[in-house]
């Protein structure tokens, strides 16, 4: 997928929701909201911190609200999309230009704005501190492996769980193993499965 370099870009790129891509640009210009791009999408601070994107995908157009979770929702328009993995996070989601009620969505938008400017923010989930537990095929190789026992210890506890994740979701042993194989090579050199995905 290409990446915008810039707003206009971004919705020539998304031509197929451009009518509601400029509606919606327009609102959110109406505000004291200063417009960059972040991870090739549209993204509007205040003071530099993440207010509200624009986002265009295959089904739907909208706007996400990064503290989204503080907005008192009277219309009830805010969806979390993944429940078990945001928390903060909000989207505005709409199938067409005559979804879009520009008094609302202007509403919630100067509400988050007022909601920076005042300081709130969702506080973090408490952190899991549940010890992390190997698989045996896995800590079999770490009994003879000192170097990827101690690089693995040194990943951080996300990462940990990402690689049992990887490992235990295979139903077969010798998949198990062949996923072992590979992973320890990354594990030796600290890397974690998959930071070749993430951004920073």
């Amino acid at each position: 997928m290409q990446k915008a370099k810039t707003v206009v870009e971004y919705i020539e790129i998304n031509s197929k929701w451009e009518k509601e891509l400029i509606f919606l640009r327009e609102l959110i210009l109406k505000t004291e909201a200063k417009e960059c791009i972040k991870w090739g999408a549209p993204t509007y601070t205040i003071k530099g911190k993440n207010i509200f994107g624009l986002g265009a995908f295959k089904n739907y157009v909208g706007i996400w609200f990064f503290q989204g979770a503080l907005l008192s929702d009277q219309k009830k328009l805010l969806i979390n999309a993944q429940k078990e993995k945001t928390h903060a996070m909000r989207q505005m989601r709409f199938n067409s230009l005559n979804e879009i009620n520009e008094g609302d969505v202007l509403f919630y938008i100067e509400e988050a704005i007022q909601n920076q400017k005042n300081g709130k923010i969702v506080p973090p989930r408490p952190k899991d501190n549940s010890p992390v537990e190997i698989p045996a095929e896995l800590q079999l190789v770490f009994n003879s492996n000192n170097l990827a026992a101690a690089k693995f210890q040194e990943l951080t506890k996300y990462k940990q769980k990402e690689y049992i994740e990887h490992i235990c979701s295979a139903k077969r042993e010798l998949t198990r193993s062949k996923r072992i194989e590979k992973i320890i090579p990354l594990i030796c050199k600290g890397i974690g499965l998959n930071d070749k995905y993430r951004n920073c």
